[in-house]
């Protein structure tokens, strides 16, 4: 009898080892798999449970949460939302996060290991914290005077505290409020709908994930790279450049919009905008040079993120002359974020040193700690400091006498260069209208504000936009809002 219980006992031991290994296997081994497995709802109901952490721009929040008494408890809210969607993004139940929710989403829902009072706890503990605040660079002046100005035309706006690399506008219009995707259900799903079939597609943010020909707006980079190579050694001096300029190894010639190109000095040339003495220049430097200059710039990187994903500014590295000499006038193959564009006016109002753009000031914990600071290390030399010098008397000569005029702000020391930038089959699209510029701080001297300003559907004749009629006084409006404060 005895033996009997023993066998009994044995086999329900068995039983519970085999009990426990299954649940370690479940628990330990499998735990992952499980919990990404998009038919276990647990995860995503433990997600929305509480509420999310906020993005701020100085010291209010543009992000809010509400409890809908669903199952997915908490929801998005966002306060002016078209104004702050490029910087925000949407966090939505149903398609996920984009921009800044996406890119600091585990400080936001509390899942960041440095939220937790004590390394390893949550591992440990399997809880989550209470969700994070991400503090932005965005001045909210700045970014009003952005928005306010493209008015709803399509287009971008990027500004830049060219000392620090800190972000203080990026909008892109048109906008659309993310609120609308916060949930769940055919009011979402409608509006997801309607808003990716819009012809305006104001859902792509166009300052740093859409990129333009940057026109005459890149001539100061081929500058910069004509400076710093040594073939314009005074830029005040008569180049040998005729005009029109017959494009290397081909009978096509490129004519001038200007006058008074015939030979003209960089200066000069940069002053009325000349493509002719621009693209010489540009194969005079040569393609290895000018791919060394626009590297420096930031152009052909992978890489760059504000936390967000930049798209990547594009200078081709295998080109003939006749096509390096369009590029260097910021056609052919070139593109550029308006970011991109706002760095390079950054790295000349600098004096030469371009400081990495960045979104985001500080990470803070629920309570308001700082747990993480923001990125504002060095990022690259882009341009001698004398280049950089002339490079600046040549933006503020623009301003001040040449094509750039409506951007002046009167006692204010402003450089600036106005671009149009052709597209389309055979340049048949109405020309884009660019502006980049820079403002130095009457009281302290050091700069102020870098921004690239970009009008896809500038209503102007070619003229008005090349005089900066479409864009330059957005700019001037971004400037004057980023010294008042």
């Amino acid at each position: 009898m005895i033996r009997y219980i023993r066998h009994a006992a044995a086999f329900c031991l068995l039983l519970l080892v085999a009990l426990l290994a299954n649940a370690a296997r479940v628990q330990v081994f499998e735990a992952d798999e499980l919990n990404g497995n998009p038919a276990n709802r647990r995860t995503t109901i433990d997600r929305y449970d509480q509420p999310r952490g906020d993005i701020l721009v100085g010291d209010e929040s543009v992000t809010g949460s509400k409890d809908t008494g669903e199952q997915l408890a908490f929801e998005r809210t966002y306060r002016h939302g078209p104004l702050y969607a490029p910087v925000t993004g949407y966090a939505s139940q149903t398609y996920g996060t984009s921009l800044l929710e996406n890119a600091e989403d585990d400080i936001l829902s509390g899942t960041a290991p440095i939220l937790a009072p004590l390394p390893l706890w949550g591992d440990v503990t399997h809880s989550r914290q209470p969700g994070g605040n991400v503090v932005t660079t965005v001045d909210d002046a700045v970014q009003r005077a952005a928005y306010e100005g493209l008015g709803g035309r399509r287009g971008a706006v990027a500004a830049l505290d060219p000392a620090t690399g800190r972000i203080l506008a990026l909008v892109s219009s048109p906008s659309y409020d993310p609120g609308v995707l916060s949930g769940t259900g055919s009011s979402v799903t409608d509006a997801w709908a309607r808003l990716n079939r819009s012809a305006a597609r104001p859902m792509l943010n166009r300052a740093i994930r859409q990129t333009y020909p940057p026109g005459s707006t890149f001539k100061i980079v081929t500058a910069a790279a004509a400076l710093d190579a040594g073939v314009v050694k005074d830029p005040d001096a008569e180049t040998d450049t005729p005009s029109p300029y017959v494009l290397p190894g081909t009978s096509t010639t490129l004519p001038d919009e200007a006058r008074g190109c015939e030979r003209a000095s960089l200066a000069e040339a940069i002053r009325v905008s000349c493509n002719t003495v621009m693209a010489h220049l540009g194969v005079q430097v040569g393609l290895e040079g000018m791919l060394d200059a626009v590297g420096r710039f930031g152009y052909n990187d992978d890489g760059l993120d504000i936390p967000s994903r930049v798209a990547r500014s594009n200078f081709d590295r295998d080109m003939s002359d006749d096509q390096l000499a369009q590029s260097s006038i910021g056609q052919f193959d070139t593109t550029a974020t308006p970011l991109q564009m706002a760095m390079v006016a950054s790295a000349v109002a600098n004096g030469g040193e371009l400081r990495r753009p960045h979104l985001v000031d500080r990470v803070t914990n629920a309570a308001g700690g700082t747990v993480r600071r923001g990125d504002g290390d060095s990022h690259r030399r882009a341009m001698e400091p004398a280049t950089a010098d002339r490079l600046q008397r040549m933006m503020v000569d623009v301003v001040e006498n040449g094509t750039g005029t409506n951007a002046a702000i009167d006692g204010v020391r402003v450089g600036g260069k106005t671009g149009t930038a052709q597209h389309g089959v055979d340049n048949s699209g109405s020309p884009y209208a660019w502006f980049i510029s820079w403002a130095q701080d009457p009281d302290s001297g050091r700069p102020a504000v870098a921004v690239a300003v970009v009008v896809e559907d500038a209503s102007a004749h070619r003229a008005d936009i090349s005089g900066g009629g479409s864009a330059a006084p957005i700019a001037r409006a971004v400037m004057e809002a980023a010294l008042d404060g």
